[in-house]
């Protein structure tokens, strides 16, 4: 493997990890400090994602592209732009780097590293939820890797602090993320027996974003 590949699989690793690290330490932290209030816990919880992401996808963009989101991944192989190759090595990363960083999250909290998540989150409201948060945000890629590149990682950051609060489901958009909230009981969890429709929902979000938007905003 050369030593620009093996940076890309660490640099989506790592951030898989801090985002997942973010998304759980600060459901915890809002959790804590929200005295009971979900409505507040779910607008921190939100706007540190956000807020993460922008940071997450500049840090790491230069390296790997900073999918941090297996659909992503898929999207840029389907385009060929990234090697076929890769994407199997990529999406163990995310989700490996995810589990990861829910690990450190409950350390950071003095939780046991690895829990079973008990949220039930099931029913077709949700499922469609995930398609069209899943389909916003590859669009809002598509769209603006083709005319407004370096708005990237604000517009997502932005889409999914919004889609927390607009989707039934709070917009896991992210397989990997997903599989990995199955491993906390805490704010932001999932039981894994709801994982895989979550998943299908997303993939099919991601795929349908993938054709309307090549065909929207055209080929590169």
């Amino acid at each position: 493997m050369s030593q620009s590949n093996a940076r890309a699989l660490l640099a989506e690793a790592l951030g898989s990890a801090l985002l997942l690290a973010v998304v759980a330490g600060s459901g915890i932290m809002a959790m804590r400090l929200a005295g009971g209030n979900i409505a507040l816990a779910l607008l921190a919880n939100a706007i540190a994602t956000g807020c993460g992401l922008v940071v997450l996808i500049m840090l790491f963009g230069p390296l790997s592209g900073a999918h941090f989101n297996p659909m992503v991944s898929l999207y840029f192989a389907w385009r060929g732009e990234l090697a076929p190759r890769l994407l199997p090595g990529y999406i163990v990363a995310q989700c490996a780097g995810a589990v990861l960083g829910i690990a450190a999250a409950h350390a950071m909290f003095d939780l046991p590293l690895i829990s079973s998540g008990v949220q039930v989150r099931s029913g077709g409201g949700l499922w469609f939820a995930e398609v069209v948060a899943s389909f916003g945000l590859l669009l809002c890629i598509i769209g603006l890797k083709r005319n407004r590149p370096e708005a990237i990682p604000y517009a997502v950051g932005l889409y999914i602090c919004a889609a927390y609060w607009f989707t039934a489901s709070t917009s896991f958009a992210n397989p990997a993320a997903t599989l990995a909230r199955a491993f906390t009981d805490t704010f932001v969890n999932i039981r894994l027996l709801d994982v895989p429709a979550f998943m299908l929902a997303q993939l099919a979000g991601g795929a349908l974003a993938a054709l309307l938007g090549t065909w929207l905003f055209g080929k590169e």
